[in-house]
């Protein structure tokens, strides 16, 4: 059984203390080339978290059963394995989304954070506590990208949720919102260049707040008589 702490513990470090695009500068490919709208960013973070949990989930269970001198490809080729069930579900059910994120999706099989949490947790723990751990991993990657195309997307072309009609259909562009009206775009925000200038800026505005919060707990700390 997990406790309450445990839980606690696996998803600050997730989510916070250990975050894959943000403290551990994992998964940079997905990050950097596919955030440049808001839906995207949510596809590809899902489909990897969906990835990490299952194969971590899976490594766990073999764990015991695999000789160390190959337990990375056997790791690979789990974690191959359930990209492309998530692959061929993207290609037959939103192919027109599928044909947007193209390569990345078969990329998540050699994304650095999936296997590293296969390898450092998953191989080491029991099966719940590493499909917490990497749901909590995943989910922290999948709110940085979300932040990141949500905010590439805005500066790059006044709206939200643009392209969602790719998923749900021609009708679903009603639910796109144009917070800025004739807005002309900012092509540097939707190019390479605007996404490491954006995931920059988030690393910094998260190292900043992180120094804040070390100096509020040491000014918390009593002075010695």
């Amino acid at each position: 059984m997990m406790t309450a702490t445990e839980f606690r513990s696996l998803f600050q470090n997730g989510l916070n203390k250990q975050n894959a695009g943000l403290v551990q500068l994992l998964g940079l490919c997905p990050l950097l080339a596919i955030s440049n709208t808001l839906v995207n960013a949510l596809a590809l973070g899902l489909a990897t978290m969906l990835v990490m949990v299952f194969s971590s989930g899976a490594v766990s269970g073999v764990r015991n059963f695999v000789p160390h001198e190959i337990r990375i490809p056997v790791f690979v080729l789990i974690i191959a394995a359930l990209v492309t069930v998530i692959d061929l579900a993207m290609h037959a059910y939103v192919h027109r989304l599928y044909l947007v994120l193209g390569i990345f999706i078969p990329l998540i099989t050699t994304n650095c954070i999936v296997l590293a949490r296969a390898d450092a947790f998953a191989s080491k723990n029991h099966p719940l506590h590493s499909m917490v751990d990497a749901f909590a991993m995943g989910l922290g990657l999948t709110l940085v990208l979300v932040v990141l195309g949500g905010f590439r997307e805005l500066a790059g072309q006044g709206t939200l949720l643009s392209g969602i009609n790719l998923v749900f259909g021609e009708e679903a562009k009603q639910f796109v919102l144009h917070v800025l009206p004739n807005y002309q775009g900012f092509l540097l925000a939707i190019l390479p260049p605007g996404a490491f200038i954006s995931l920059g800026l988030l690393i910094a505005a998260h190292n900043w707040n992180k120094a804040r919060a070390e100096q509020r707990a040491h000014a918390a700390i009593p002075s010695p008589a």
